[in-house]
């Protein structure tokens, strides 16, 4: 659609192309740019325009293999980690290894609750 180009009544449009493209670069962006860094006191996420931090010791537990059906995902897998923190907040993340990235917050914050 984007190399086609199509008149209307003699007037070039415009419209479906830019629309087929900006929805062509989002999706790419939040694909090829979603990543989680841990520091020794942050979660930092990033996946496409959504972004953020969430303190470590704020985080009271992480369920394992499950998936969120509402709030907020900055992820592209299915089954990856429901991270619980503050009172009653959630976000969905799927890092490259749950095991992995399991392993290096319970470092940070032992107190964690991993629930499978």
């Amino acid at each position: 659609m984007i190399v086609y180009d199509f008149y209307k009544n003699g007037v070039y449009v415009l419209f479906p192309h830019v629309i087929t493209l900006a929805v062509s670069v989002l999706l790419l962006w939040i694909f090829y740019f979603t990543d989680y860094k841990l520091t020794d006191a942050l979660l930092i996420y990033k996946c496409g325009p959504l972004r953020g931090k969430i303190k470590i010791n704020s985080i009271k537990e992480i369920v394992v293999g499950k998936t969120l059906w509402v709030g907020l995902k900055p992820a592209t897998a299915r089954n990856g980690l429901i991270v619980k923190f503050n009172k009653y907040d959630e976000i969905y993340i799927s890092p490259e290894t749950n095991e992995m990235f399991i392993s290096e917050i319970l470092k940070r914050n032992p107190e964690i609750k991993i629930v499978y």
